[in-house]
């Protein structure tokens, strides 16, 4: 979540639009009485839809846009795409037109839903930012102080003395610390959130915790409620595949609910795994192989973002501030910008809150989903790397037959040290339960062999 959801793009048209102020933050509800910010009303009639080259780059096969007509979950707007040397993670685009016969009325009238995620490859953010340009108007998330704010839309406005910038500060530190491991790039350094079609459509800070401390809410308790949740669905035999047969789904579930060692939970993979499946195809295990630590994790974070286990978050998700609470902020600020007769809107937000958003386009709008298109975040690619070793290093492998290059066998190597510490620390931990044991049972037998003599 905290890569989806917990931060601050597929087609575009030529229309054009040159607002002349950003949109402020959203206020308390007293105050939105008295200040009505306005979007500035398109400069003429939309011309003909024309597709962005550049955006189109980054682009891969348009899906089908009919999952999207009913309740969603993160998975659906985001895909873990494997080949045979790589894989991709991929978020949609899908836009919303007015059902017919409506869509004859307002013809030009379209709402794209544009998931990101918040750290990834430089050209995905290259992609978003020049397919974005022709909006009418883009509503971004962002929750930042209303000093921040009103400094992004004033760039030469001084911060005043002893203040200091508030938001997700420590959330964003994170994503930048996560995007350098795994030399990604962050979207707040890459998107430019100052473009005269951009608009803020999200709470600012104080908002933000104000509702938060209404709801007794916290980022630390959304996490935790999430976790739980999920934890829950992963021991369900819902979760289970139905095609792996008796014996073999009652061990899936025992290495998914029971303790057991890693050599436990290795064996059990490999006999549940179908090898004819994707999920061998670019396994982290294989990336570890190679060690290639970072391709490991994308492939992991990719498995755990596009996971169906994401589907019972979202009661939570929706109640809650992080995500229910900011999708009103953008579906306020979407009423306005359609008040203003803007017809080509984009809304910019993470995964994690499209879902709600959809449900809110359907429901309140009257809008279906009409076209879905993919765009490559994360590109992950099996590196060729330089097996040339040392000639009489070369020899010893020929002659012993050693088939493993000098990369694997060092993976080899550290996996073994790990799997035999690990295995160190169970033999330690039931040798002392299996001891503590025996010793509580002798007392107890010996206390009843007192008592009867007594």
């Amino acid at each position: 979540m905290v890569l989806t959801s917990a931060s601050l793009p597929s087609t575009v048209s030529s229309f054009h639009s040159n607002p002349t102020s950003d949109y402020p933050p959203r206020l308390p509800s007293s105050e939105l009485s008295r200040r009505s910010p306005k979007f500035p009303r398109p400069p003429r009639p939309a011309p003909a839809l024309k597709v962005s080259a550049t955006f189109t780059q980054q682009s891969v096969d348009e899906g089908s846009p009919e999952v999207f007509l009913q309740n969603n979950s993160i998975a659906d707007f985001m895909r873990f795409e494997r080949g045979g040397r790589s894989g991709e993670l991929q978020t949609a685009v899908v836009s919303y037109r007015k059902r017919f016969p409506w869509s004859l009325l307002q013809p030009f009238l379209q709402i794209d839903l544009v998931s990101t995620i918040h750290i990834a490859d430089k050209e995905y953010f290259k992609a978003l930012k020049d397919g974005l340009e022709p909006y009418d108007c883009v509503l971004y998330e962002m929750v930042a102080s209303r000093e921040s704010l009103e400094t992004r839309r004033n760039p030469g406005a001084k911060r005043l003395k002893g203040t200091r910038p508030r938001g997700f500060n420590v959330l964003g530190c994170i994503q930048r610390q996560m995007a350098r491991v795994l030399m990604l790039d962050f979207q707040l350094d890459c998107l430019d959130y100052q473009a005269e079609n951009w608009y803020h459509a999200d709470l600012d800070f104080e908002t933000f915790k104000q509702l938060q401390e209404e709801k007794g809410e916290s980022l630390f308790t959304f996490a935790i409620d999430m976790t739980i949740k999920s934890t829950k669905a992963l021991v369900q035999a819902a979760s289970i595949p139905d095609d792996l047969g008796f014996w073999r789904s009652k061990l899936l579930w025992a290495s998914r609910s029971l303790p057991m060692p890693l050599v436990g939970l290795l064996i059990i993979g490999g006999i549940c795994m179908d090898m004819g499946s994707q999920e061998s195809e670019y396994s982290e295990i294989e990336a570890l192989s190679r060690l290639d630590i970072g391709a490991a994790l994308k492939v992991f974070l990719a498995k755990r973002l596009t996971s169906e286990f994401t589907q019972v978050t979202a009661e939570i998700e929706e109640n809650s501030v992080i995500i229910g609470e900011r999708n009103k902020a953008a579906v306020e600020a979407l009423k306005r910008a359609l008040d203003e007769g803007h017809n080509r809107i984009a809304i910019l937000y993470g995964g994690g809150h499209m879902p709600d958003l959809g449900r809110r386009l359907r429901d309140d709008f009257d809008l279906v989903p009409s076209r879905v298109q993919w765009v490559t975040a994360w590109s992950i690619t099996k590196p060729e790397l330089n097996t040339n070793s040392l000639p009489f290093l070369k020899t010893m492998a020929e002659i012993s037959g050693w088939p493993l290059n000098r990369y694997q066998t060092l993976a080899l190597l550290i996996f073994s040290s790990v799997l035999a510490v690990d295995l160190w620390f169970w033999e330690l931990f039931f040798g002392t339960t299996v001891n503590w044991a025996s010793e509580t049972a002798s007392q107890a037998w010996q206390y009843l062999r007192s008592s009867q003599v007594i």
